[in-house]
């Protein structure tokens, strides 16, 4: 009885999954796809008031103006009054790596210990996720998978958001190593009897000397000819050979400059800050030594007491302002679910001063330089991958962001999801109480 009740459990089980799991992904473009008359939002800060943009076997083979003869081919799709837009791209984001944080067994962002460079979140990444497909409705298309935890959370790798599987959706595979930098400062926290606020952390100099340390040793395994290899060092090799980015999460002034000494001292060519909150003190720093930065979450509220209020919204525009290449992420609090919101946060950020298509370009073109897809993706250009959507409003505004076409790398996906079915039960639900009729 006991083993007659364990295969039935088994099976329910599986149903669940069954009903609950993401749309079949989208079959590869057969026919070349033409749209005209709407407004084509570059991604590199340039918009054609009314354009043609024509797609074949997943590439883009043109864009321009509609003024200019040419001739349509295969379906088409008059977007006139619409607008077009590039797939959005989220870095430095947890999809597909958790589903249900009260869950264990559906979390699977970080790994023990301090140093864990070869830990590879692309293999855990779960294309079946429910929260992944719930991105695509407003346009992100694409993330950088990343781990969290320790000193050296790890590898990322960049997805696109429709696919069977982790190899499947690849689209740049371990494409950069993730460093915690140590906090000059300590949070007090009142339940270990500790006074609230920030002191000086007492152990930062031993926490970066041990880092470097472990830099300087990882750089010499690496040289040497002994084997056994070192596992951990060896996956480090992409930093030194230039093949993979850095990515150093660090918030204070005094941290970043450290960085920045850190990252000359090893001669780091490719390196991008997370974060970054008070960057903008050292705007002029970053610029000069060629640094990225991926600023903290645009919708939150100001890290220290005596900042202006709007710090986080206009943090990314005094960066690009002093020549820094800028790109926005999600990080933070419920940070999977918050990912489909990345538009409006570019939206606040054009809300604060920033040019509209400049603020665009943060989470387009700007996020495909960082993550070095720029070949591929970011911009609506002839040869990169035809990713993109087309929006009956402004994409980066919540009330008009509604898209009536999505594409990946040709595929024209689904834009339903566990949300749309539940708003689609729930307006039901209202107008038969209510006799209100359906918007």
């Amino acid at each position: 009885m006991k083993k007659r009740n364990s295969i039935y459990s088994i099976l329910v089980l599986f149903c669940c999954l069954y009903l609950n799991a993401q749309q079949t992904p989208a079959p590869n473009q057969t026919t070349a796809i033409t749209i005209t008359g709407a407004t084509a939002h570059i991604g590199d800060g340039s918009i054609i008031a009314n354009s043609v943009l024509i797609f074949e076997n997943g590439k883009i083979t043109t864009i321009a103006s509609a003024d200019a003869t040419i001739t349509p081919k295969g379906t088409h799709i008059d977007a006139t009054g619409k607008h077009i837009y590039p797939g959005f791209i989220a870095p430095n984001t947890t999809l597909g790596l958790v589903e249900i944080e009260a869950v264990r067994a559906t979390d699977d962002d970080s790994e023990i210990g301090m140093y864990n460079p070869h830990i590879r979140s692309i293999i855990a990444y779960n294309t079946e996720s429910k929260i992944v497909e719930s991105m695509r409705p407003n346009g992100v298309l694409i993330a950088q998978i990343t781990p969290r935890g320790g000193r050296i959370s790890g590898t990322s790798s960049i997805v696109q958001l429709d696919a069977w599987n982790w190899e499947d959706a690849a689209l740049r595979i371990d494409d950069g190593i993730h460093i915690n930098w140590p906090s000059p400062f300590k949070q007090g926290h009142w339940w270990m009897g500790e006074a609230p606020g920030f002191t000086p952390n007492k152990e930062y100099s031993k926490q970066v000397t041990a880092l470097k340390e472990y830099i300087t040793q990882a750089k010499a395994s690496i040289a040497s000819k002994k084997d056994p290899k070192h596992i951990p060092h060896m996956a480090m090799k992409g930093l030194f050979d230039q093949s993979q980015t850095l990515f150093i999460q660090v918030a204070s002034e005094k941290a970043i400059v450290d960085v920045v000494s850190f990252v000359k001292e090893n001669t780091f060519q490719k390196v991008v800050l997370i974060g970054a909150y008070e960057g903008y003190k050292v705007a002029d720093l970053l610029q000069k030594n060629h640094i990225a930065v991926l600023t903290d979450r645009t919708h939150s509220t100001p890290f220290n007491e005596d900042d202006d209020y709007d710090q986080p919204y206009k943090n990314a525009k005094l960066l690009v302002e002093a020549g820094v290449l800028v790109g926005l992420q999600n990080s933070g609090q419920m940070e999977r679910a918050n990912t489909r919101n990345l538009p409006f946060q570019a939206g606040t950020v054009a809300a604060q001063g920033m040019d509209t298509e400049k603020a665009l370009q943060l989470i387009t073109g700007n996020n495909a330089k960082i993550l070095g897809i720029d070949n591929l993706t970011g911009t609506l250009a002839v040869g990169k991958d035809a990713t993109l959507f087309i929006s009956i409003g402004d994409a980066l505004d919540m009330r008009t962001n509604q898209l009536e076409h999505a594409f990946i790398q040709g595929r024209a996906i689904s834009l339903k999801s566990h949300q749309t079915k539940l708003w689609k039960r729930y307006a039901k639900k209202y107008t038969q109480h209510t006799g209100t009729p359906k918007q």
